[in-house]
């Protein structure tokens, strides 16, 4: 069988560029979870680059790029987009290289990854925030680049930053002792798939390579249903990491080419795994980070399989956690919102609660406007189910009660208020 030509240059590049990162990236560990291993009934592995310089794989990307710079092209500086782990790896990159950088974030970037920036680059790297979304800082970021004449450091879409990425393939079979039977790779503009995936492909094409997008982020599959990349209109920038509307040109024929399968995750989900990762596993990881083990019982693994999963990095700041809680409630069907209407008079709130709540049914949310002019008052109630069996049995005394009550649904505009 014949490797694709796009397949086997990044095979090749990656090669090459593990001796360029030699002493520069950290061999990050390879760890067995139990955890895992035991919801799938396969040996499951962790790919630790939460561990990695800047806490994200991104530095392998970077530091390759950076470090094959002429000294002409170190003297006019570095520019790079980013949603913060990208920009942690070109500011150490630049820091170590010498080289001065500009790294342009938008709004929605972590304050921790902001902060994160700022303390590896030194005063070898400017901060600038621009835009709220990536592509809008990506734009400024190439609008510098052209006007200062500094090297554009692509987050993905460069042979340079995908070769480096790739580089956490070699270290996986040589930690493992042979090829894994399953890879599984979180995916946003591609770059980490494609050097993972163009090297699995010719090296080990036994390897099964599954990346997993965010639901609310899902271009790669739109790019393979279109046949090249497209520019989603919406986007859920939850999964900061990974919350990319467009994939790389270059990244797309790779990831088309390596026969990699692709998967979307509800950020609800990424949310539970980040919190059983944290909980049970004592690891911190960032929405993009639990992307791939979020993944595992919907990939369908056989049993006994040795799979890994790369959990790809632990950025997350700790303000994020209420929402992350919140998300995964929601998910899970055990948190619920609605609309009701209570009559103004004494008694009408003790009803509710004893006609309608079950034993187990608690109000963590009551906002009530009374108005005197009107024989009602709306209230929004925020209900926590002890399960989520209890739902519906909840919906049919709602229904059976002569107060007005409506479901505020996931999705809608209301509810995008509350999460």
């Amino acid at each position: 069988m014949s490797i694709p030509a796009t397949v086997a240059s990044v095979a090749d590049a990656v090669d090459a560029a593990i001796a360029r990162l030699d002493r520069v990236a950290v061999r990050t560990p390879l760890q067995h979870n139990e955890r895992l291993s035991s919801a799938v009934g396969a040996d499951v592995w962790l790919k630790r680059e939460d561990l990695q310089v800047g806490r994200s794989y991104k530095l392998r990307g970077a530091y390759h790029l950076l470090s094959g710079l002429t000294e002409e092209q170190r003297a006019a500086g570095a520019v790079c987009a980013s949603a913060g782990n990208h920009g942690q790896g070109v500011a150490h990159a630049c820091r170590r290289l010498g080289i001065a950088g500009r790294v342009h974030v938008p709004s929605t970037t972590p304050r921790q990854k902001r902060d994160r920036i700022r303390s590896l680059g030194g005063d070898a790297v400017e901060l600038v925030v621009d835009g709220d979304t990536y592509d809008e800082a990506a734009a400024a970021a190439a609008e510098y680049a052209e006007r200062a004449g500094a090297t554009l450091v692509p987050a993905f879409d460069d042979p340079r930053t995908i070769a480096g990425q790739g580089t956490i393939g070699p270290e996986i079979v040589a930690q493992l002792g042979g090829p894994p039977d399953v890879l599984v790779v979180p995916v946003g503009g591609g770059g980490l798939l494609a050097g993972l995936g163009g090297w699995f492909a010719a090296r080990h094409p036994s390897t099964r390579i599954v990346g997993v997008e965010p639901a609310g982020a899902a271009s790669m599959a739109a790019a393979l249903a279109d046949g090249g990349p497209v520019t989603l209109d919406e986007i859920d920038s939850f999964v900061d990491g990974a919350a990319v509307r467009r994939v790389g040109d270059l990244t797309f024929p790779v990831v088309r080419d390596c026969g990699a399968e692709l998967i979307a995750i509800a950020e609800g989900r990424v949310c539970t795994e980040m919190l059983d990762l944290y909980q049970v596993d004592g690891v911190i990881a960032e929405p993009a980070g639990a992307l791939a083990s979020a993944a595992l019982e919907e990939i369908g693994i056989a049993p006994g399989s040795s799979v890994v999963c790369l959990l790809s990095g632990g950025n997350n700041d700790v303000s994020r956690y209420a929402e992350v809680v919140e998300r995964s409630l929601v998910h899970r069907g055990l948190k619920h919102y609605f609309l009701v209407e209570f009559p103004q008079e004494p008694g009408a709130l003790r009803r509710f609660l004893d006609d309608v709540l079950g034993p187990d049914d608690d109000i963590v949310l009551f906002e009530y406007q009374k108005r005197d002019n009107r024989e009602t008052g709306p209230a929004l109630v925020g209900i926590e189910l002890a399960s989520r069996d209890g739902y519906e049995p909840l919906w049919e005394r709602m229904k059976a009660s002569p107060l007005r009550i409506q479901l505020v649904a996931p999705g809608s505009t209301a509810y995008r208020f509350l999460v």
